[in-house]
């Protein structure tokens, strides 16, 4: 099948069964588009569309996320995830406000801004500046890695640089915003991991892994190895007024800006941050143990909850660290497991008084 042939089927395709009516295909620019794409990394649309929503009310351009503190940034990203992509949305969209909001019109212009990738940028320029792009984001991968029978795992630098080909041989010249949105959709409706509906794909007749039988086993998965795990101690500090001590954490790295715990690697640093604070705390309770999983290892924490048995709050000012009513907590950025122990740790409190 030619180039200008699999276009002609995967439009038609699209014309008649493409999605038109997710939030960020109306009123497109290259803000809305740019947002959509990094909200989308590592996340499925019916999880981005209430997030995506929320965020445009709140910054409805360039200007207004980059006027914006970087708190209230996490905030409303707060549950997406992967909190580096909104960290490097703040310092873009000041960038581009230091430039009359203006994006640049170039891949390597655009692949230059923190948090745009080569597939990103390609996505803005042909969708919101009618580019012809060509674009490799999961799903685009997966579809030519079946269409031409590409083996190995996509994240392999060789296998990639051969997608990146392909991907650049088919894309058209004109309708490229349609050609974009129409491969993203191929993938995340009919040419999907688990389940691929062959019987229904426009290509499926001409798809080497489906004619071969691999439409299951391709694009390959990465070689797989043993993710270590790491435990912590979070601490649930109640003082005399029922407030709550939450620390705000470094700008990089893990759930970077957000507000959690304090954490601890054993009881015994933990005891040691008490006397240092002067902290005087009645027999902490053990609460069950939970596990959540990073990219790149298993996180198992056990919290811990005590009150403050004396009324001095020695936490000194420049350690980011604040005491909270329960009634804030709802307006901060945090990490989802620990807003989720919050919750359920208040929740179970208020529902006791009630009993």
């Amino acid at each position: 099948m030619s180039p200008e042939q699999f276009q002609t089927q995967l439009l038609a395709w699209f014309d008649q069964h493409g999605r038109k009516d997710l939030p960020w295909q109306q009123d497109i620019s290259p803000y809305r588009v740019w947002v959509s794409e990094i909200m989308l990394q590592q996340t499925q649309v019916v999880s981005v569309i209430g997030y995506f929503n929320r965020f445009m009310a709140r910054f409805p351009t360039v200007e207004s996320l980059a006027a914006a503190e970087l708190d209230e940034v996490l905030l409303y990203w707060s549950g997406l995830g992967y909190y580096a992509r909104a960290r490097n949305l703040h310092k873009t969209a000041q960038l581009l406000a230091a430039n009359q909001g203006r994006f640049p019109q170039t891949v390597e212009d655009l692949s230059a801004l923190p948090g745009i990738g080569r597939s990103t940028a390609g996505a803005i320029l042909s969708i919101a500046c009618g580019q012809s792009q060509p674009i490799l984001d999961g799903n685009v991968k997966r579809v030519l890695a079946r269409f031409h029978a590409v083996h190995g795992w996509p994240g392999d630098n060789k296998v990639a640089a051969e997608l990146w080909q392909i991907s650049r041989q088919y894309t058209p010249q004109q309708r490229t915003g349609d050609y974009t949105q129409a491969m993203m959709d191929l993938g995340a409706t009919l040419c999907t991991r688990s389940k691929p509906q062959c019987e229904i794909c426009p290509i499926a007749v001409v798809c080497r892994a489906s004619l071969l039988g691999l439409e299951k086993t391709l694009p390959e998965s990465k070689p797989r190895k043993v993710l270590p795990v790491k435990q912590l101690y979070f601490l649930l500090l109640l003082d005399k007024q029922n407030r709550i001590l939450l620390e705000k954490r470094p700008p990089t790295g893990i759930w970077g800006g957000l507000w959690s715990l304090p954490e601890f690697a054993d009881r015994e640093a933990l005891q040691d941050w008490c006397m240092q604070y002067n902290y005087l705390i009645d027999a902490a309770q053990t609460l069950p143990s939970q596990r959540h999983s990073f990219s790149h290892y298993h996180l198992d924490y056990i919290p811990l909850l005590a009150r403050l048995e004396n009324p001095i709050n020695n936490v000194m000012e420049g350690e980011r660290a604040v005491w909270y009513k329960t009634a804030e907590i709802n307006t901060l950025g945090l990490p989802t497991p620990i807003g989720r122990l919050l919750q359920q740790h208040f929740t179970e409190d208020h529902n006791d008084e009630n009993d």
